[in-house]
């Protein structure tokens, strides 16, 4: 197992494929991209294969692939169908912004690929252009029903909130994903954009979020949730609610991921790899272990495991974003991974 010092035992690992991505949302990155990283510090589909493996070894069950957008590197069907192969057989999850889902949910799919999450702020196809600096709604919502036809489920829409672009749209996203079967969840602004200009101040918490909801919907809250980063709320009544499709198990829900306003930490089981091999052990910390230089230098298994095995013992109690002097991560969201 991989045991902390506060014992807390890591088993979920995020994988990013690369840096780069196929939209440019304003609460992420500039309009102009980032200073992508070069073709050689990415790992390769090997290298991936024999850290999941190692990280398999030591306990991790659920492994996610993300970016960047994932989706924009060659061969990911292929990578998830030896990542499905490993013993003991990982749960495969896999976030994109689905501008080319609709082409390779099926695929996908087949190859062994559990889930899908997708990232979407808005049903407005001007808000869309504003805040992603795109105008690929329709791809988004054809990759949604290509995922959802190849029985990528439960499909998690994740939608982050920003006070004067889409706040007010919270209940019509709501209504849309019960009706569809996808399961919606708000997340807060996090201090990881790549200009550096995410405050305090300017976020959408939590509570925010509810009031809006709940001048639409009746909730309440679904209980406790382990180590899920979402806070479930049970949607009990609301809009179009003959319309809802129907729940196979259990009942309707909403999540909130509120990183910043109700943190988590102390039920965090995460860990992050991110492109070019560096590990993580919390999103918004500032230590990586340097695990593509063991690899590249003829690390054996044992000796990789160990590495990891120091970093999770090193692991700080918390994130420390509401903390005098928090310093924001060098590296934004998408050199990092969700």
């Amino acid at each position: 197992m991989l045991l902390d010092t506060f014992g807390r035992q890591a088993e979920d690992l995020r994988i990013s494929l690369t840096d780069k991505c196929s939209l440019r949302c304003t609460y992420c990155m500039p309009a102009e991209g980032l200073a992508w990283l070069p073709a050689q510090a990415v790992l390769s589909d090997d290298e991936i294969v024999r850290l999941a493996t190692v990280f398999l070894g030591l306990g991790v069950r659920t492994i996610r692939l993300t970016g960047g957008e994932p989706l924009v590197r060659a061969g990911v069907a292929g990578l998830v169908r030896r990542l499905a192969a490993l013993r003991p057989r990982p749960e495969l999850s896999l976030t994109t912004n689905a501008i080319s889902l609709a082409d390779k949910a099926e695929e996908l799919a087949r190859s062994g690929l559990d889930r899908v999450n997708v990232s979407l702020d808005t049903l407005d196809r001007q808000k869309f252009h504003t805040l992603t600096r795109r105008d690929r709604l329709d791809d988004v919502l054809a990759g949604l029903a290509a995922a959802q036809q190849a029985g990528l489920n439960p499909i998690k829409v994740n939608a982050v909130l920003m006070r004067e672009q889409n706040l007010s749209e919270a209940p019509q996203l709501l209504t849309w994903a019960l009706q569809a079967g996808y399961q919606l969840r708000f997340i807060e602004h996090m201090p990881l954009d790549a200009d550096h200009l995410w405050t305090m101040a300017g976020m959408v918490t939590a509570d925010e979020v509810l009031a809006v909801l709940g001048e639409s919907f009746q909730l309440r809250p679904a209980g406790q949730r382990g180590h899920a980063p979402a806070e479930e709320f049970e949607v009990l009544d609301g809009p179009g609610r003959a319309d809802w499709a129907p729940v196979p198990q259990g009942s309707h829900r909403v999540g909130i991921i509120a990183s910043v306003s109700r943190p988590f930490c102390r039920d965090c089981d995460r860990l992050r790899l991110t492109a070019d091999g560096q590990l993580r052990t919390c999103l918004f910390g500032h230590a990586e272990t340097d695990l593509r230089a063991a690899l590249r230098q003829g690390a054996t298994d044992q000796q990789l495991a160990e590495l990891i095995r120091e970093a999770v013992r090193a692991k700080p109690a918390g994130h420390g974003i509401n903390a005098p002097g928090f310093r924001q991560p060098e590296r934004p969201m998408s050199a990092i991974g969700g």
